[in-house]
C-alpha cells in the first residue's frame, strides 16, 4: 500500500479540525470512535495522532460549527469576551490626535477598548468616545472598555478616587473591567500635583511602599458591588501573585492583561489563569516593536522583521501583523494591537479569513525564549534609581 503523503494526510487534519462541530451533551450520549475515519497506522506520523469521532444519539439543533473567526459563547467568553476578541489600546496615542483614533477605532469595528490611568490620554479617549457613540456608530453596551489603578493609588481611601477620575475622564458612568495595573504599591500623588503620577513623585523619585494588595483588592470589589467597574482584574502579575489573591478574595479576577507574544509566550501563566476561570489579554504582540522609541528594543527585535512570521505571512498573503494577531487569536487570549492609521486598524482586523495550522502555530511557539520588554525591574532602575524586580 502506497503512503499517503504527509502534507495529505496534515491538509485533512487541519480542514476537520477548522470545521469541528460543537456538541450539547446531555446525559445518555456515548461516543463511539468510528474506525473508518482513523487514519491509517501504516501511513507515517509525526506528533500526536489525529483521530476523529462520531457520535450516537440525537443531533443538535442548530448546532455552533467551530470556525476560526469566532470564538464560542459556550467557552465563557461573554459579555465580557466579544465572539471578536480583538482590543484596541490607547498606550502612547498622543493626546492631539487621541480622539480620532478612538472614533476611527470604533468606526473599523473595534468594541472592546484599552485604556488606563497612566496612558495620560483618557480625557482625549473620553471625547472620541462621546463623539463616537453621539453620531449613533455603536451603543455604550456594544463597548467593553477597560481602565486599569495606577501604583500611586493603591491605598483602600485612594482607590475610589482614581476610577471617579477615570470615569470623570472617560465621561462614562462604568467601566467593563478595571484592572490593578502593576503589582506595585507608590508613593501617593494628588491629583493636584501631577496627573497622571507617572512612576515618580514631585521630586522625581521613585518611592516604593510595602502594602498588602489584597486591601487594594478588597477596595476594587466595592467598587465592584456599587457597579461603578463589571468586573475588575489585574495586569502583570505573577502564577504566585495569582494564588495569594485568589485565596483571599470574595470576587475572583475576570482578566489577566499580560506581555504575550512568540518570543514571551508565558505558557504555564497562559494555562494557570485559563484553568483559574480568568481570560487573558496579551500586550506587545508584536514584541519589540513599540519599545524602540523608548530604547528597550532594537528593530530587529521587532516580530514584524522575524523570518519565521514573514515567511508564515508570505504563505498566506497575510501580512506579520496579521499572522501575529492570527496566532494571539488561536492561543484563546485577547489580543491588543492598535495603530493611529484608519487603513492599518482596518488591516489588523482582517484576520478571519484564514487558519493558521498545528504546523504553523508549532513554528511560532518555537520562538519562544522568555523575552521580556516590559519589566520594571529592567526600565526602573534605569530610569529612576530604584531597583524594582517583580517577575523573579
Amino acid at each position: 500500500m502506497e503512503k499517503m503523503p504527509e502534507s495529505v494526510l496534515q491538509s485533512i487534519a487541519d480542514f476537520m479540525h477548522q470545521h469541528r462541530v460543537l456538541h450539547k451533551w446531555k446525559k445518555g450520549d456515548i461516543m463511539a470512535i468510528n474506525n473508518q475515519l482513523i487514519m491509517h497506522s501504516r501511513n507515517p506520523f509525526k506528533g500526536p495522532r489525529k483521530v476523529f469521532a462520531s457520535l450516537w444519539g440525537a443531533p443538535v439543533e442548530n448546532p455552533t460549527i467551530y470556525q476560526p473567526n469566532k470564538i464560542p459563547a459556550e467557552l465563557g467568553y461573554k459579555p465580557l469576551n466579544p465572539e471578536d476578541p480583538l482590543v484596541f489600546g490607547f498606550w502612547k496615542v498622543a493626546k492631539d490626535i487621541c480622539a480620532n483614533v478612538c472614533y476611527n477605532a470604533i468606526k473599523a469595528g473595534y468594541r472592546r477598548l484599552d485604556c488606563a490611568c497612566d496612558y495620560g490620554n483618557e480625557r482625549e479617549v473620553g471625547e472620541g468616545l462621546a463623539r463616537a457613540l453621539g453620531d449613533g456608530l455603536c451603543k455604550r453596551e456594544d463597548l467593553i472598555i477597560t481602565s486599569k489603578l495606577w501604583n500611586t493609588f493603591h491605598k483602600k481611601e485612594h482607590v475610589p478616587l482614581a476610577l471617579a477620575r477615570t470615569l470623570e475622564d472617560l465621561q462614562l458612568d462604568y467601566v467593563d473591567e478595571y484592572l490593578i495595573h502593576f503589582p506595585i504599591t507608590m508613593e501617593y500623588v494628588s491629583f493636584e500635583d501631577k496627573y497622571p503620577p507617572e512612576w515618580h513623585n514631585m521630586q522625581g523619585k521613585m518611592v516604593v511602599l510595602n502594602h498588602d494588595i489584597g486591601e487594594t483588592w478588597k477596595a476594587m470589589e466595592e467598587l465592584h458591588g456599587e457597579g461603578k467597574c463589571k468586573e475588575i482584574g489585574v495586569c502583570n502579575f505573577s502564577t504566585q501573585l495569582l494564588r495569594q489573591l485568589l485565596s483571599g478574595c470574595t470576587v475572583r479576577p475576570s482578566t489577566l492583561q499580560i506581555e504575550l507574544h512568540p518570543e514571551n509566550s508565558q505558557q504555564r501563566l497562559v494555562r494557570f489563569a485559563r484553568e483559574q476561570g480568568m481570560r487573558v489579554t496579551a500586550f506587545s504582540i508584536f514584541g519589540g516593536t513599540s519599545y524602540v522609541e523608548l530604547g528597550g528594543a532594537t528593530m530587529s527585535e521587532s516580530l514584524l522583521q522575524n523570518k519565521t512570521i514573514q515567511d508564515i505571512a508570505n504563505g498566506k498573503n497575510k501580512t506579520p501583523a496579521q499572522i501575529l494577531v492570527r496566532w494571539a487569536c488561536q492561543r484563546g487570549t485577547l489580543p491588543l494591537c492598535k495603530s493611529s492609521k484608519a487603513e492599518r486598524m482596518v488591516q489588523n482586523r482582517d484576520i478571519f479569513d484564514f487558519y493558521l495550522t498545528p504546523s504553523d502555530m508549532e513554528k511560532i511557539d518555537g520562538l519562544n525564549k522568555n523575552r521580556r520588554y516590559n519589566d520594571p525591574g529592567d526600565f526602573c532602575e534605569a530610569a529612576f534609581g530604584t531597583y524594582c524586580p517583580i517577575y523573579e
